[in-house]
């Protein structure tokens, strides 16, 4: 790139976008690839042990890095657990919360929602699963002082990286589950995340096991979820 091409805006470089753009044939047959793709995304709750090149991990998360940020914050951190003893301990301490969940927290007709999923308080895929990701939020960051510094749109901005996080685990053949016991203090104990650190979801990552099974849902139509306003 040459340096003539770059631009300074209120002391900040710009640099040409360089993205891609297709024809209109490319694009559609591109676009029904991509969601047919994604179609056979499912949520997977058993795991084979097979292990997974931690190389692929890393690719997962630079990608989901990638998302777009209030401010440019980047206000995430991914923490990777693949270590037996610490998968253990999130595992009782999910239960723990998950099996209060179940047993006074949820609502009867949440419990009735949930029986095509034929899920309970056991997670065995903490433990199955060879990794855990755990994303953290990040509430505000510290400045080289030890000062708070804001973020903006933090929940935002996660979400994004979490929705692209699992768009890349299925595009390299692998599956996850989201995981959310609530609450999920435990994961900023177990794993001694600072105080500018909240747990905002749990991944476990891997192949699925060779007899997985998973619930025969529907995906609404379209019709059903866009509205469009046409010229």
């Amino acid at each position: 790139m040459d340096s003539k091409d770059t631009i300074t805006i209120h002391g900040f470089n710009h640099v040409p976008f360089e993205g891609r753009t297709y024809s209109e044939n490319e694009m559609l047959q591109r676009s029904k690839a991509f969601y047919e793709e994604m179609n056979k995304r499912r949520s997977v709750r058993t795991f084979s042990n097979q292990e997974v090149p931690v190389s692929v991990i890393e690719n997962i998360i630079k990608t989901a890095a990638t998302a777009p940020s209030g401010a440019h914050k980047q206000p995430w951190t991914f923490c990777v657990v693949s270590q037996v003893e610490i998968k253990k301990e999130i595992r009782k301490a999910a239960e723990k919360e998950e099996y209060e969940s179940y047993t006074h927290r949820m609502s009867e007709s949440w419990k009735e929602d949930l029986k095509p999923m034929a899920t309970d308080w056991n997670k065995p895929f903490l433990e199955n699963a060879p990794y855990l990701i755990v994303i953290f939020k990040k509430a505000f960051d510290y400045d080289e002082e030890g000062q708070k510094v804001q973020n903006y749109y933090v929940n935002e901005s996660v979400g994004i990286a979490a929705g692209m996080l699992i768009t890349a685990i299925h595009q390299a053949g692998l599956v996850t589950l989201t995981h959310t016991p609530s609450p999920m203090n435990f994961l900023q104990k177990i794993l001694d995340r600072p105080d500018n650190e909240r747990p905002y979801l749990l991944l476990p990552v891997g192949y699925p096991d060779k007899k997985a099974k998973v619930p025969d849902l529907k995906r609404k139509t379209l019709e059903e979820i866009a509205v469009f306003y046409a010229k």
